[in-house]
């Protein structure tokens, strides 16, 4: 049998990558000086305090809740967007808006500004996860989606590998402008595989017949294409806020390792070692090749668990239990005094953080009809963003005034909570039927 499909997961885990590249630019060159004093309105040879860097700490993060504002927004319109238009249209706007957006934070010499143009990347960049999960949907019996989701979103950690890699050395020897203008125009490469490469199963000349009905093997899932819920109607179900509840407690945690762990490890008052931007990169290799491993892997479990005979529930929610015990150890990171201990740490974090995505991402198309799964996915997100943005906001002066030990404390406990609360809303991981 022809394996088509897995064509299409590593286009997505090349999209994804670049989504990545393209929102975690700005944590890489905000330990960049000169970006700084644009960002300040400071002259080139002014002087940095501690005062000044405070400030800019603090006005980062409301830059930071700014995109994560619209990455709210965007999640909630582009999910319903591509339920309406498909797949293939809707990501196709996305990445064209995220591309532009990343190409425009190039130009600006405000907070203000920056504020603007890292809300058009919120919107578009939005997208990315509806898109792929939806695509994993329609590609795949549920048997491999967490696998296949594992791999996808494998891709957000290899982006944040390149832009540490990539982005560091950039800024220093042309300057952090240059950085988001070649980042940002990669977004337009995969718009054109993506084009040329993606449309249902059903519609592919190239699928083989064997293939298909793989896809299609999921007897409680034929009927899909003629089932149409309405926002409304999700935001009924126990199912729908199961998802939300894993990715409000979650998602901010993430999103809060891309915004500062960079500036965690070149300031962090407890470490005997600090890093900038001529040493970042292997420690942040160190950490998101780790992580690639735990989306994998945990997605992996989770579909081997079921090939053993285990229920879709038992398999995902013992996945998800493993993966919310591996974090508890982050606080620990905050305290230590060996960058070793606290590179370990946060990979082992970061790790378990992608594996319970890869799961809380197939969540949606365990237990809503395919018509519905982005439209899902787009609630989820929206939660998770608004947590993201309270945490966002609030980051940076928490930073400033307690140091780093009550985020990680936070990281440390939200996804056993999470989990609780997921189990009791959906005991046994019921399908929606409308």
């Amino acid at each position: 049998m022809k394996s088509y499909r897995w064509r299409i997961v590593m286009i997505l885990f090349l999209a994804t990558t670049i989504n990545y590249i393209d929102r975690n630019v700005l944590s890489f060159t905000m330990i960049d000086e000169g970006f700084r004093k644009t960002m300040l309105g400071l002259p080139d040879g002014a002087t940095l305090t501690d005062a000044d860097i405070n400030t800019f700490k603090e006005r980062m993060g409301f830059v930071d809740a700014a995109f994560k504002t619209a990455y709210a927004i965007g999640f909630l319109l582009v999910g319903w967007f591509i339920d309406k238009v498909g797949t293939r249209r809707g990501f196709s706007w996305s990445i064209i808006v995220w591309s532009l957006a990343g190409v425009f934070n190039a130009f600006v010499n405000s907070v203000r500004g920056l504020s603007l143009t890292r809300f058009m990347l919120g919107i578009g960049e939005a997208g990315n996860f509806p898109s792929a999960v939806k695509s994993v949907a329609e590609w795949f019996p549920k048997k491999e989606r967490a696998f296949a989701t594992g791999i996808f979103n494998a891709g957000a950690n290899v982006g944040i590998i390149c832009t540490a890699f990539a982005v560091p050395a950039i800024t220093l020897y042309f300057g952090w402008r240059v950085s988001f203008i070649l980042t940002g125009l990669l977004g337009f490469v995969v718009l054109l595989l993506w084009r040329f490469i993606y449309k249902k199963p059903e519609e592919h000349s190239t699928i083989s017949r064997e293939e298909l009905a793989h896809i299609k093997s999921d007897g409680d899932e034929r009927d899909d294409s003629a089932q149409k819920i309405s926002y409304a109607r999700l935001l009924t179900f126990r199912q729908t806020w199961a998802i939300v509840v894993c990715k409000f407690l979650a998602d901010p945690i993430w999103y809060f390792y891309l915004t500062w762990l960079p500036d965690f490890f070149n300031s962090n008052e407890a470490l005997d070692q600090k890093l900038d931007l001529k040493n970042i990169s292997l420690p942040f290799l160190v950490i998101y090749l780790v992580s690639d491993i735990g989306s994998i892997f945990f997605g992996w479990l989770s579909s081997k668990f079921i090939t053993m005979g285990w229920s879709v529930a038992k398999a995902r929610k013992t996945t998800m239990l493993i993966c919310a015990l591996c974090v508890t150890s982050i606080f620990l990171a905050s305290t230590t005094h060996s960058i070793f201990v606290a590179v370990a740490l946060v990979a082992l974090a970061t790790a378990a953080h992608q594996g319970w995505s890869a799961n809380v991402y197939t969540m949606s198309s365990d237990m809503f009809p395919k018509n519905a799964v982005s439209s899902v996915m787009g609630i989820g997100g929206m939660f998770g963003a608004v947590s993201g943005i309270a945490l966002a906001a609030s980051a940076g002066i928490i930073r400033v005034k307690f140091g780093y030990l009550p985020l990680f404390v936070l990281a440390s406990s939200s996804y056993l909570i999470a989990w609780l609360i997921m189990t009791r809303l959906v005991p046994d991981w019921k399908r929606v039927t409308d």
